[in-house]
């Protein structure tokens, strides 16, 4: 574990990423805790977390979403910087200091977040993180997912996706160029995020193909088997209708990676390609997602791009 909230100086994160890049394929995640002034722990993947710092000065600037303090040059980038504690304080109580600054890339776009402090860094099994239930689950849909640390403390992980949306908007699907697909074809996708979830399916519904969907990997290998299973009884090739499974990266309980190990080690699928649609868009990401096999890999969130890898492959 690293501390870093009390450093003076930038802490990079980028220097080990050759290390978290070989935790892609294992299952596990490390993940970056901090506070915004309240009793509870929040939590992002490391992996989109470019450095910590202290908070510099912040540039006001007309007509910035509420939730947006201003802007900071950050070596030459002029980038926003968001408020957490105005997104997550709903009761109103967070002592947030705001001089700590998480620096983070999301879907190739960075921007600042102010937290009171960061605490540490801990890995977790993605088997150890679920989708929040019951007095758990925030009905704004921030936390995507909570995991329990093995001192028992609970700690919330942000949908970092649905935060983004709301403070800019979620991004507008273009008019898309049908694709030509035969009736009863469909494709399957999987994503924890609802904003990705709405995005892709305005993608596919442009597209003109019919989906089936998951919210998390192991949810999505049981409906996909489940799927395959059925296809068997009826003696027919689940390739013949499924032409697509499209997977998020990082997901609850099992992430892409180890899903698409699944699937590619298990002959009902053959045919059928997989695609990797991820926040995650870095080259070694790239990388991991071609060594389990997935035979394309998307960046979030371009709709044309993800229209255009697709068409090809759901068309007749």
């Amino acid at each position: 574990m690293t501390m870093l909230a009390r450093s003076a100086e930038p802490v990079s994160l980028l220097d080990a990423v050759d290390a978290r890049t070989k935790l892609a394929g294992s299952n596990r995640m490390e993940l970056l805790l901090f506070s915004i002034g309240t009793p509870e722990v929040f939590a992002v993947n490391v992996f989109k977390v470019r450095e910590v710092c202290r908070t510099p000065e912040i540039t006001l600037t007309p007509n910035m979403p509420a939730g947006v303090d201003g802007v900071i040059n950050l070596r030459g980038n002029i980038i926003p910087v968001l408020n957490l504690a105005f997104f997550l304080d709903h009761d109103g109580v967070a002592n947030c200091s705001n001089r700590t600054m998480m620096v983070t890339e999301y879907s190739r776009r960075t921007q600042g977040f102010l937290v009171a402090a960061v605490d540490r860094i801990v890995r977790v099994d993605w088997e150890s993180v679920h989708a929040p239930e019951g007095l758990m689950a925030r009905s704004d849909g921030l936390v995507t997912a909570i995991t329990e640390l093995p001192d028992g403390q609970l700690v919330s992980i942000l949908d970092v996706e649905q935060i983004l949306a709301t403070a800019f908007g979620e991004i507008a699907v273009p008019e898309l160029e049908r694709a030509e697909v035969d009736p009863g074809t469909f494709l399957f996708f999987v994503d924890d995020s609802s904003v990705a979830r709405r995005e892709i399916g305005s993608v596919m519904d442009k597209l003109g193909i019919r989906t089936q969907l998951a919210t998390n990997g192991n949810e999505a290998l049981r409906r996909l088997q489940a799927l395959a299973s059925q296809a068997e009884r009826d003696g027919e090739k689940l390739a013949e209708t499924l032409k697509v499974i499209l997977v998020d990266a990082e997901m609850p309980e099992m992430d892409g990676y180890v899903l698409t190990r699944h699937l590619k080690a298990d002959r009902r699928f053959a045919g059928i390609p997989v695609v990797m649609h991820s926040s995650l868009s870095s080259e070694a990401n790239k990388a991991m997602g071609a060594a389990v096999g997935v035979d394309a890999y998307v960046a979030k969130f371009h709709p044309e791009i993800l229209a255009d890898t697709l068409r090809p492959l759901i068309s007749r």
